[in-house]
């Protein structure tokens, strides 16, 4: 049985969305909060970080809810429409904020609808990555995964190109050249609203799922039984020990990966001495080995299994840092390593989330869903706070070893890891020669 790509293209176009808006709010919020709003990098950072804090909250909250309703498509559907309703408020509130005679007036209403806007944006977040696994047998959510990772990584990319023609520069209340971002909130909106329509229209997800719900009960009926998926909701203390290995390794990557992320640009500046530009090259060089890399490693885990193409990627990651450590300036070896770093978070990304949704049962992947993020979200939350004190009170140096040492530690949880991962059936006669996939 192969995956259907186009029909999981589809599926993923609500989550292409939710990157765009991602994408955005990453790049454009922290800039209306400093040039509107006149606010520090401290206030800043503390504002960014609300999307997160959020997300720990209502993650889990409506993965478990969307499992209790049994659906995923009308949390996706409305909870895009008002994220989108208030993504076109937004920009009208910046721009009362840009004619204020005084520069910060307005800011607590600013404040108050992004903070609706975030509710909004993480009602529908789990549910969204959740009717993948809902409607993909069990043995293809690797390969599905690298198709919705793909179609979130083409939503950041078409918002990044979006950018550079629907800002525009204004002049604010207090004769300063700002940028109007109402154009690209617009997009934005578009884009959300437009996805949770096409996915109501096209995915049939009652027989989708009802069909993944078949065949994994064929499969299981091959398969000894413990190898086999659970029917009940209770898991073996084997199988928690499995889930919360691989919840801490999702926790030490994330640690690992946006440490140096969100404070690379800082780091190369200080350490190697180069300007911003050159260093968002070396991100850059990461994200497209990433895109390029979702894929093949989706296929690579379907033929040798989710574990150890983790490890692998884990190990890549963790070897990369540690090299990285001993490079005092930009060369190409360090693009050679940032390209190696995404290719590892690629392996890392596309077979993390099914192997814990792997330990759900049909009725409960949204609240897996939400155990995964929880973690990912906490890391996210932490590891700027914890290695911006390192880089500020000990040196910019610690940067790559910290994340080297982060890595480490995912390594050593996830090799302890004994449930989660899933076979393909062996191809029988004439199949056995289609290496297609």
């Amino acid at each position: 049985m192969k995956l259907n790509v186009p029909r999981t293209a589809l599926v993923g176009l609500a989550f292409m969305a939710i990157c765009a808006f991602w994408q955005l709010y990453d790049n454009d919020v922290q800039m209306i909060l400093k040039n509107t709003y006149g606010l520090g990098e401290t206030a800043t950072g503390v504002v960014m970080a609300m999307d997160n804090i959020v997300a720990l909250l209502l993650l889990p909250l409506f993965g478990a809810w969307s499992d209790r309703h049994g659906r995923r498509i009308p949390f996706i559907l409305i909870g895009s429409v008002a994220a989108s309703a208030l993504a076109l408020v937004l920009p009208y509130v910046v721009s009362l904020g840009n004619q204020a005679a005084v520069k910060g007036e307005g800011l607590g209403l600013f404040l108050f609808v992004l903070a609706l806007l975030l509710i909004a944006m993480g009602t529908f977040r789990s549910p969204t990555v959740a009717l993948m696994p809902d409607v993909t047998p069990r043995h293809l959510r690797s390969k599905g995964n690298a198709i919705i990772n793909l179609m979130g990584a083409i939503g950041g990319a078409l918002i990044l190109l979006m950018t550079n023609f629907l800002v525009r520069k204004v002049t604010n209340g207090v004769g300063e050249q700002v940028s109007d971002y109402t154009l690209l909130f617009v997009a934005a909106a578009v884009m959300m609203t437009g996805a949770a329509l096409v996915v109501k229209m096209v995915i049939p997800e009652d027989r989708l799922k009802a069909e993944a719900d078949e065949i994994n009960a064929r499969m299981a009926l091959d398969k000894a039984p413990e190898e086999a998926p659970r029917t009940d909701r209770k898991l073996s203390s084997a199988e928690m020990r499995s889930l919360l290995l691989i919840l801490a390794s999702v926790f030490l990557w994330f640690m690992a990966y946006n440490a140096v992320s969100s404070a690379f640009n800082r780091y190369a500046q200080e350490v190697w001495g180069i300007e911003e530009g050159p260093a968002a090259n070396c991100l850059l060089v990461a994200t497209v080995a990433a895109i390029i890399s979702y894929w093949p490693v989706g296929v690579l885990a379907s033929k040798y299994g989710r574990k150890r193409v983790i490890l692998l990627g884990v190990a890549v990651m963790a070897v990369s840092f540690l090299v990285a450590t001993m490079q005092t300036q930009l060369s190409a070896v360090a693009y050679i390593l940032f390209a190696l770093v995404g290719i590892g978070w690629a392996s890392i990304n596309v077979n993390s989330y099914p192997m814990v949704v792997e330990l759900a049962t049909g009725s409960d992947v949204g609240k897996y869903t939400g155990y995964y993020y929880t973690f990912s979200m906490a890391a996210q939350v932490l590891t700027p706070v914890l290695s911006g004190a390192l880089l500020e009170h000990v040196g910019y140096w610690t940067l790559f070893p910290y994340s080297t040492v982060m890595a480490a530690g995912a390594l050593a949880t996830m090799f302890f890891v004994k449930h989660g991962d899933s076979k393909p059936e062996a191809k029988q006669g004439l199949e056995a020669l289609d290496v297609e996939d």
